[in-house]
């Protein structure tokens, strides 16, 4: 057992669920990870595997077929997983936050017919908030939904959508005209049921094909366009038009902790890489680990890995107490993804050469530690959400 990145107070069943998820990830993903992300090809096999082990369906509700486990078993799980490769994480990232808000938010009829599918992997979910021209203003979403007579007609274009071909239900947010003054609280949140695949996969809604990125290679991305597409007032999350902006927000929060513990597995990986290649790689008749600029680099790596766990798995904590989390959620995402990219650019640099090259597993975290910087929120972001928790909480008197 590795020193770093443990958790304290965890229970016999978490500790079984995590040693299986990482015997899985060194056995099923770790060997076949650097193929098919060179590759750009959908795990298939791995997300059978997961199905297998019932990790879709790690926090739904047992009432609905779930294994009703918190937000911090399911934070741990994406550590391992994203250890291994960061791409079969973000397959079920989408998924975790989309079954989030359908548990918390959903009407009966709504957690009846999703969940007990959701659990077992049969219905896949992506969620939707940004828009090409939309960046971090949400509540400047341009997408519509228009009242009919029969339910609505949704018109726009999003973007960005995480397992937006391979899913077959998405969590929309558009806007609608509840005629409220404040413009976050004209938006709502919609369960749109699809076929998967790309194309004109239903009447009014097309998804094209993948987007093609620097990394995170595997999962696909993509945009959604709707045209006149047609549907009913029964698949507005709730039943509640003009609440889309809450439901997606405390999605958010937890995907926010999903983020940091996806940076988190990263870092582990790039640390592991580093250490194990240090006391390999020998220089001037001696492994470079032993050179004290190398063993610094790494005391200060594995520092950092620390921080950053330590950070995820408070804010996973809180948000599972039922206190709101969104100042640490934004404090660990904002650690962790900066750490990450610094711990992977330092293994990557003891590399040297070898570190340049397709070959060696940390050119491919290279490129997939950028992403974590600007997913669910840039580093920016994250430092305007916890600046106005902290005015809020420390309010001057004066």
């Amino acid at each position: 057992m590795a020193r770093l990145a443990q958790t304290a107070g965890l229970t016999d069943v978490q500790s079984e669920i995590l040693a299986t998820v990482r015997q899985f990830v060194d056995k099923e993903v770790i060997p076949r990870a650097q193929e098919l992300e060179h590759s750009d090809t959908y795990p298939t096999d791995i997300v059978e595997g997961m199905k297998e082990m019932g990790l879709f369906g790690l926090t739904i509700p047992e009432e609905y077929g779930g294994l009703g486990e918190s937000l911090l078993t399911y934070a741990l799980v994406v550590e391992e997983i994203a250890r291994g490769w960061m791409s079969v994480s973000g397959v079920i990232n989408t998924h975790f936050i989309v079954a989030h808000m359908i548990s918390r938010h959903g009407t009966p009829e709504q957690k009846q017919h999703f969940l007990p599918r959701m659990a077992t992997g049969e219905v896949r979910g992506s969620f939707s908030m940004s828009e090409p021209d939309l960046g971090s203003d949400v509540a400047a979403i341009k997408t519509r939904a228009r009242k009919t007579d029969d339910g609505y007609v949704i018109d726009g274009s999003k973007m960005w959508l995480t397992n937006g071909g391979s899913s077959n239900l998405i969590a929309l947010l558009v806007k609608t005209d509840e005629g409220a003054e404040k413009a976050h609280q004209n938006l709502t949140t919609f369960l749109v049921e699809k076929p998967e695949g790309f194309g004109e996969v239903a009447p009014g809604l097309t998804i094209p094909g993948k987007i093609d990125k620097m990394g995170y290679k595997g999962v696909d991305t993509t945009e959604a366009v709707f045209d006149g597409y047609e549907i009913g007032a029964d698949k507005v999350l709730g039943e509640a038009p003009g609440k889309g902006f809450a439901y997606m927000m405390d999605g958010v929060e937890v995907g926010r902790v999903n983020v940091a513990a996806r940076a988190c597995g990263i870092a582990i990986r790039a640390f592991e890489l580093a250490v194990e290649y240090a006391q390999q790689r020998k220089t001037f008749g001696k492994a470079i680990a032993e050179h004290q600029a190398v063993a610094f680099k790494l005391a200060e790596m594995a520092t950092k890995v620390e921080a950053a766990h330590l950070m995820m798995v408070n804010a996973a904590r809180l948000k599972d107490s039922g206190e709101r989390n969104d100042v640490e959620a934004g404090m660990a995402k904002l650690i962790a993804s900066e750490y990450c990219a610094e711990v992977t650019q330092d293994s990557f640099r003891i590399h040297g050469g070898y570190g340049y090259s397709k070959e060696y597993e940390i050119e491919r975290l290279m490129r997939e530690a950028p992403f974590l910087l600007i997913g669910e929120g840039t580093s920016e972001i994250q430092k305007t959400i916890i600046s106005r928790g902290l005015l809020r909480e420390y309010k001057s008197r004066s």
